[in-house]
């Protein structure tokens, strides 16, 4: 096993990693912004390095600094966690002819699924449901109308090298399509340094619903079950739960299959997840892209399948064996999380400030993986992320009773944050009858 760990992120995802590597006895070295230097992930590693001033560029992007910081410490190996560098092919191939391990998926399979057309087309070849869409980018508005109307309004509006939800808009005809082309092209070469755009179907009524798969170091890929990830915000994720409510047993081994061709046809290594979207009326899904890194939501797989995606990472890293046996994966009872996030609860714009009260919920089923403590301050310099609520039953009605309970529970005063909201999604009767879309969140507010 590996004996020696730098986390190249921050937060919660930072403090997740480097409590299995503890766990695991493998020394957990973190690296920080000044801004973050009191955050709990600083204090809870075998030893930490400032790598430079808030602005993430100057830190937590800055390849050279984060590579100082794990030659001075001697660092085996590297876990980027998600955001940041997590997804930067070039990153993980510096780390690799750096001699550090890289627990992540080769820099091949990271560069084939960037670039969202290339990664629709892989898909395809290897039979993989893709959405109707374009096979390469629209390189004028010209081309872009053209390709609307062979597929038929409303389309999607996409960046190519987007992700996270950002870089996306919806036409609904021609003259939608002449603003939000130059929108989305815009923003894509500001935010991606590629401004390449693809245009795809667009569904009015669709759910987002996501395979988590697991390439084995005997080059076998595993697929862990799916998330429900439809209630949403500007195409950002609130909430997450496992199993799907809208996936029966023959529309998962569907799921689970295409996944695991996915990861086949790029012969992918570690943690990832297929992105789909189902249409709910008639239960066809399509790829919509893969992430080539851990992802927010992997606890409620954690919790469903009884492993520690982490521990599984660091084990395909390191050439070992999975801690489980890839023939007898089964799902058991549900799990969902709530992202508690530093942003006003109706219109969700953020909140950050000092924490004044921060009290995490407890019992059983109860988890809560968290980035902050009180007296903690929530800068606006990332994401605004301050915790997960992750809560697990024997069924989904259990696992929402639960939810209520922790949501009432969560003490937390200073930031603004969206707890309200998660009280109210979870007396919502779409919601709790498991027929909800990814236009739930509009649709309560």
């Amino acid at each position: 096993m590996i004996e020696s760990l730098l986390v190249a992120n921050r937060g919660e995802i930072a403090r997740r990693i480097i409590r299995t590597a503890r766990r695991l006895g493998i020394r957990a070295i973190a690296v920080h912004s000044e801004a973050d230097a009191g955050l709990p992930f600083v204090s809870e590693a075998d030893e930490a390095v400032c790598v430079g001033p808030a602005n993430p560029a100057q830190s937590y992007r800055n390849v050279e600094a984060i590579l100082a910081a794990a030659k001075s410490t001697g660092a085996q190996a590297v876990h980027p966690g998600y955001g940041f560098l997590s997804e930067n092919a070039e990153f993980a191939r510096t780390v690799e002819a750096s001699g550090l391990i890289w627990v992540g998926p080769g820099a091949d399979a990271i560069s084939a699924m960037g670039d969202k057309i290339n990664a629709r087309n892989l898909m395809a070849a290897a039979g993989v449901p893709v959405a109707p869409g374009t096979t390469e980018p629209a390189a004028d508005l010209a081309a872009a109308v053209a390709a609307a109307g062979e597929i038929g309004y409303p389309v999607m509006v996409k960046a190519a090298a987007g992700g996270g939800g950002m870089g996306m808009g919806v036409a609904n005809d021609e003259a939608a399509l002449h603003i939000e082309y130059d929108k989305v092209r815009s923003f894509a070469e500001r935010m991606f340094g590629d401004g390449s755009v693809l245009i795809e179907r667009y569904f009015p009524r669709v759910r987002h619903v996501e395979v988590q798969i697991l390439g084995l170091a005997d080059g076998r890929v595993v697929a862990l079950g799916e998330r429900e990830c439809s209630v949403q915000r500007r195409n950002q994720k609130l909430v997450e739960e496992s199993p799907s409510p809208a996936v029966s047993p023959e529309l998962r081994e569907r799921f689970l299959a295409a996944a695991v061709r996915a990861g086949e046809a790029v012969n992918y290594r570690n943690a990832g997840t297929v992105e789909c979207l189902l249409d709910p009326t008639t239960g066809e899904f399509f790829f919509l892209e893969m992430n080539t890194r851990l992802q927010v939501e992997h606890p409620v797989t954690e919790l469903v399948y009884g492993v520690d995606l982490v521990e599984e990472q660091l084990r395909v890293a390191a050439g070992l064996a999975p801690t489980f046996d890839p023939d007898a994966l089964a799902p058991r009872g549900h799990a969902i999380e709530l992202r508690v996030n530093a942003e006003d609860p109706k219109r969700f714009l953020p909140g950050p400030g000092v924490i004044k009260t921060w009290v995490e919920p407890t019992g059983e089923g109860v988890r809560v993986d968290s980035g902050y403590v009180e007296g903690n301050t929530v800068t606006p310099f990332y994401d605004s992320l301050m915790a997960k609520l992750i809560v697990s039953g024997a069924d989904r009605a259990e696992a929402i009773e639960r939810a209520k309970a922790a949501v009432a529970a969560f003490e937390l005063a200073g930031p603004k944050n969206n707890l309200p909201f998660f009280a109210e999604l979870l007396e919502n009767d779409e919601f709790l009858s498991g027929d909800y879309d990814t236009a739930i969140v509009t649709r309560m507010r």
